[in-house]
């Protein structure tokens, strides 16, 4: 068994502690943002999934007895478990420290996702009392969309169904038309790529393991990532130049672009617009996307074989 799980057990801990270093410091994710998130998924589905490994493999004895039959005094699940604390007690303690590991991972998973139904509950209500529905009326618009009093420019979009858009009117009044369709362009790409969703994964595995490298770097690079992937959307449909535009005017009572050094993502939005990076090459793009997506679809076929067969 020790040598049954040295595999899953050396890429667990080259997908926590080495490649979210390697893959942080590259390059190719700001070019290619979609790509990028799609990487930071399948390597931190590559290391949830190798540690599904090792517990299964660690825990072996006890499935085989599981399976063997039912729980109770002297069964042979509790034997099977006893045995292996006594004949090999560093299994059982890395049994108990993987299953404790996946039991919290579960655990801050849920609790993301009660806070953001809350929250969303929360704030979709304030702003229905704010301001009723308003007719399709603005460029881009699809569904309802909420238009509140406020002289600063500002535009944003509440993750529901249907996804519910917002704007102020210092947004009306201060953007073009094609300016303001660029901004409501973002905030759909946000809500049909189902951004929400994964910056909630990335904040509940960062906050749940705030030492884990790959959890905080997933965290920091998903935020960047789905904002510079709306970026260019927007700057496809609507121009480079009117989406930086737009970019600057929402942006503008807080300091930008006087002091857009201190907000480093939004310099480089700017930066990524006003001056667009190459694409990577079609097959460079199609080989990436295949190597990142086969290492998680390999360790889920080997869950399944262990889930599925004995460790005979």
């Amino acid at each position: 068994m020790s040598v049954c799980l040295l595999p899953p057990a050396a890429l667990a801990l080259a997908a926590t502690l080495w490649a979210p270093s390697a893959l942080s410091r590259s390059r190719w994710p700001a070019r290619e943002p979609v790509l990028g998130l799609w990487a930071w998924q399948c390597l931190t589905a590559t290391a949830l999934l190798s540690y599904l490994c090792a517990l299964l493999i660690s825990a072996a004895p006890v499935v085989e007895a599981t399976r063997a039959g039912p729980a109770g005094p002297g069964s042979p699940v509790l034997t099977a478990a006893r045995d292996l604390a006594v004949t090999r007690p560093w299994a059982a303690a890395l049994t108990l420290l993987l299953a404790s590991g996946a039991g919290w991972t579960a655990a801050c998973l849920a609790r993301e996702l009660v806070h953001a139904w809350r929250h969303r509950g929360a704030r979709r209500t304030h702003l229905r009392e704010r301001a009723p529905d308003l007719p399709t009326t603005l460029p881009a618009a699809r569904g309802p969309v909420l238009v509140l009093e406020d002289e600063y420019p500002d535009a944003w979009l509440t993750p529901s169904f249907p996804p519910q858009l917002a704007v102020t009117t210092g947004a009306l009044r201060k953007l073009t038309e094609r300016q303001l369709e660029a901004v409501l362009t973002h905030e759909l790409v946000h809500a049909r790529a189902r951004h929400n969703w994964l910056l909630h994964l990335s904040t509940a595995l960062a906050t749940g393991f705030p030492r884990v490298p790959l959890f905080a770097h997933f965290c920091d690079q998903t935020h960047r990532l789905v904002e510079l992937a709306a970026d260019d959307t927007a700057a496809r449909r609507c121009g480079h130049r009117t989406t930086a535009l737009a970019l600057i005017e929402l942006n503008r009572h807080r300091g930008v672009p006087t002091r857009a050094v201190s907000r480093p993502l939004l310099s480089q939005r700017l930066e990524r617009l006003l001056h667009p990076p190459d694409r990577l090459p079609l097959r460079r793009r199609a080989a990436t996307s295949l190597a990142v997506g086969l290492a998680p679809l390999l360790f889920l076929s080997i869950a399944l074989t262990l889930m599925t067969a004995g460790p005979g």
